[in-house]
C-alpha cells in the first residue's frame, strides 16, 4: 500500500468522478482506475461504486474513509514536522447554502489566504441535504448551513453556531412592500414570490409561514445569491435570513432592501458551521474553522463559536 493510492481514492471521493480526479492528479484515467483497483484488491473490498454518472464511495468505502483520512492527516503532520515548506496542503472544500456570503464568508476566505497561501479553498454552493451527504462522504471538509432554532441538531456532525438572525422579506426599493414598516403574509400573497427550492431551510420556513396559501405567482431558485439578484431585477420578493441581506453589495447600491415579517417576531435562523465527527481533522480545515468562528465573533452574532448540542 502506497500513500499516493490513499490520496487517489480521497480525490475520487471528493470529486465524485474518476475522470475529474485523473485531470486534477494529471494522470490518465486508466492509470488511476488501475491504481484504485490495486488498492481494492489489496484491502479485499470495493471502495467505489462505479456508474455511468460517476464514481461514489461504496458502503464499505465509507466505513474505511475515516481511517484513510487519518492516515493522510498523519502524513501531513509528519511532513510539517520535517519542515517541508514547499509542501502544498490538500484542498479544503467548503459547501455553503450561500448565507452571509459578504459579511462572513468572503472576509474569512481572504484572511485564510494570507496565512495559507498554498492551500486551495474550493467553495461549492449546494442544498443543505447535499452538503450533509458530502460531509459524511468526505467530499466537503466544512459546511455552512441555515438552521431553524428549535430544530434537532444532526448527531453525526459537530455543529458550531456562527450567526443568528430573523427571517426578513427582501424586496426592490421600488416595490410597494418597501414602503411598509413590516410585511404581512397577506402582503406576500399579493406579489410574485421568489422561493428557495425544496431542500433549503428557507423553503420549509416559507411553506410553514403561509400555511398552505399560495402567492399570486412564484419563482423557484437555488440559493440566496440568485434570489437577491432576481429581487434586484424587479421580479418579486424573497424571504431570507437578515444576515444574508444586511450589508450585501446589492443593498449598499440601493438595488435591494428588506423589511421584517409582521406575522412572525419569534423565529430565529441560525447559521451553522458543520463538519463530520472525526478523531482527526486536517490542519488547514481546522484553521479555516477557527477563522469562521473568529470572524463571526467580530460580527457579534449570537453565541458565536459555541458548539451546539446534538
Amino acid at each position: 500500500m502506497r500513500i499516493e493510492q490513499l490520496e487517489y481514492i480521497a480525490a475520487v471521493t471528493r470529486l465524485g468522478s474518476l475522470r475529474r480526479a485523473a485531470e486534477e492528479l494529471h494522470l490518465s484515467q486508466p492509470a488511476l482506475s488501475e491504481t484504485v483497483r490495486n488498492l481494492e484488491r489489496e484491502l479485499g473490498v470495493d471502495l467505489l461504486e462505479r456508474k455511468r454518472s460517476g464514481a461514489r464511495m461504496s458502503a464499505e468505502g465509507r466505513e474505511l474513509l475515516p481511517h484513510i483520512i487519518n492516515v493522510l492527516d498523519a502524513v501531513d503532520r509528519l511532513r510539517d514536522a520535517a519542515g517541508e515548506q514547499h509542501r502544498s496542503s490538500r484542498m479544503v472544500r467548503l459547501g455553503t447554502v450561500n448565507a452571509a456570503t459578504v459579511p462572513l464568508l468572503i472576509p474569512v476566505i481572504r484572511a485564510f489566504r494570507t496565512t495559507h497561501p498554498l492551500t486551495q479553498v474550493e467553495v461549492v454552493g449546494a442544498q443543505q441535504s447535499e452538503i450533509h451527504r458530502s460531509l459524511l462522504e468526505g467530499g466537503f471538509d466544512l459546511g455552512l448551513v441555515n438552521h431553524l432554532e428549535g430544530d434537532d441538531m444532526p448527531a453525526e456532525f459537530e455543529s458550531t453556531e456562527l450567526l443568528r438572525g430573523r427571517p426578513v422579506v427582501c424586496v426592490h426599493p421600488d416595490s410597494p412592500l418597501a414602503a411598509r414598516s413590516a410585511v404581512t403574509v397577506a402582503d406576500l400573497l399579493e406579489v410574485p414570490l421568489i422561493a428557495m427550492r425544496s431542500g433549503y431551510v428557507m423553503h420549509r420556513y416559507v411553506h410553514r409561514l403561509m400555511e398552505g396559501r399560495a402567492p399570486a405567482f412564484s419563482y423557484s431558485t437555488d440559493g440566496a445569491e440568485m434570489g437577491k439578484l432576481m429581487v434586484a431585477e424587479g421580479l418579486g420578493a424573497t424571504v431570507l435570513p437578515d444576515f444574508s441581506v444586511v450589508d450585501d453589495p446589492l443593498e449598499r447600491r440601493g438595488a435591494i432592501t428588506h423589511r421584517p415579517i409582521a406575522d412572525d417576531g419569534t423565529t430565529r435562523v441560525l447559521l451553522m458551521l458543520r463538519r463530520r465527527r472525526a478523531e482527526s481533522v486536517p490542519r488547514a480545515a481546522q484553521d479555516l474553522h477557527e477563522a469562521f468562528v473568529a470572524r463571526a465573533g467580530a460580527l457579534g452574532g449570537g453565541p458565536t463559536g459555541r458548539e451546539a448540542k446534538a
